[in-house]
C-alpha cells in the first residue's frame, strides 16, 4: 500500500501584494484538487500562531496526496505549472517540505 505524503508550503507575501490577490492565490490552489487528481485533503489558512516564530511567512497550505507517485504527478502538472506562474511572483519567499504519514 503507498504511503500518503502531506506537502506543505508557507508563504511570505510581497508587501504589495493586496488582499485581493492573495484571496485568488488560495482560490487557484483549491482548484488544483479539483483538477489534478491524487490529491485527497486541502487546508489553507493565514497563520494565527502567537508564538512569534513565522519568520514573515504569513500563510501557509498543506495539501495530503494518495501517494509519492501522486505528489511526483502533480509537480510537473501543466495545471500546477500554470498556477506556479500566479502564485510565485506575488512571493517574497516560499518554503516547501514534504513528510510521509
Amino acid at each position: 500500500m503507498s504511503q500518503r505524503v502531506h506537502h506543505i508550503a508557507f508563504f511570505k507575501f510581497k508587501p504589495s501584494t493586496t488582499p485581493e490577490q492573495i484571496d485568488e492565490v488560495f482560490r487557484i490552489i483549491e482548484d488544483l484538487k479539483v483538477r489534478i487528481p491524487g490529491i485527497v485533503g486541502l487546508s489553507w489558512g493565514p497563520n494565527v500562531s502567537p508564538e512569534g516564530l513565522d519568520q514573515g511567512y504569513t500563510h501557509s497550505f498543506v495539501m495530503t496526496f494518495e501517494s509519492v507517485a501522486a505528489r511526483d504527478h502533480y509537480l510537473p502538472h501543466p495545471v500546477h505549472q500554470a498556477a506556479v506562474q500566479v502564485v510565485v511572483p506575488r512571493l517574497e519567499s516560499v518554503i516547501v517540505c514534504d513528510h510521509l504519514l
